[in-house]
């Protein structure tokens, strides 16, 4: 792997999952431009392909990879977990990802077995409201929208104004802990319009990037998740013109947070 030294997490925006099963889609995932690979053991693949698809992801963990790779691993209550953490800590990716995580004590299991970042997969109202805790041993978060709405009983096409409340709660509990933070899947392949749609609104409430499922949602993603010129522009301004405490900026008072939140803009773009 070409990954080396620790993984930053902000600078990431398009995190691809695909099953570690699929051959093909591995390949198309090495070629692609996402900021983060996530070779999937757990959803995406059938129980019976369970130990083959652990065995091709530590396989390709073995080529040269142009942006860091994780594993998503099965879940704590699941009898592929201890065979999983068990393959990561021989063959370390950049990250562990683990799924429908309850509780800080099983994401700090991983983390202390394998030594690695560990991303939690928010994905149910047990995770939710555990969602502080588990940031506190996590180096970032995923909100997992389609568990999500299935714990919450939520019917086929409620939309994600019935989810507010939950992903606003994993947002702020990310923040609290100065981590990282990423929204779920859109799940119509086909429409590339609503995932650009639904990507801006992440952006909006917060999220720092998305998960994907299809390279062809990586350039959207990354379009939706960056700042428009003029944003990048006025940060850059009023970088230069602040002088300290409270002030006028272009017909606005801007005060310190405002001053953080322009030069945080800009060290994401390298510019700063």
């Amino acid at each position: 792997m070409n990954q080396k030294g620790p993984i930053n997490l902000f600078d990431k925006r398009a995190l691809l999952f695909l099953p570690a099963s699929n051959p093909r889609a591995i390949v198309h995932a090495r070629e692609s431009n996402a900021d983060l690979v996530i070779l999937d053991l757990e959803d995406a693949v059938k129980p019976e392909n369970k130990v083959a698809a652990r065995a091709a992801a530590i396989e390709a963990l073995k080529e040269d990879w142009p942006m860091p790779v994780a594993i998503r691993i099965n879940g704590a209550r699941s009898e592929w977990h201890g065979p999983d953490v068990v393959a990561v800590m021989h063959d370390k990716p950049d990250a562990v990802v683990v799924p429908r995580v309850e509780s800080k004590d099983e994401l700090g299991f991983v983390r202390n077995q394998t030594g690695l970042p560990v991303l939690a997969m928010i994905e149910t109202a047990k995770g939710v409201l555990a969602a502080g805790a588990i940031g506190h041993e996590a180096a970032g978060l995923i909100a997992g929208t389609n568990d999500l709405s299935s714990d919450l009983h939520l019917p086929r096409g409620a939309g994600r104004k019935s989810l507010q409340m939950a992903l606003q709660h994993i947002v702020l509990a990310a923040r609290s802990e100065q981590i990282a933070v990423f929204d779920g899947v859109y799940n119509q392949l086909d429409d590339l319009e609503g995932f650009a749609a639904e990507a801006e609104e992440g952006r909006m409430l917060g999220f720092d990037g998305k998960s994907l499922i299809h390279p062809s949602q990586i350039a959207p993603c990354h379009a939706a998740f960056a700042p428009s010129n003029e944003e990048v522009a006025r940060a850059e301004r009023l970088v230069a013109a602040a002088t300290g405490g409270a002030e006028r900026f272009e017909g606005e008072m801007i005060e310190q947070m405002h001053v953080q939140a322009a030069e945080r803009l800009l060290r994401r773009l390298g510019r700063s």
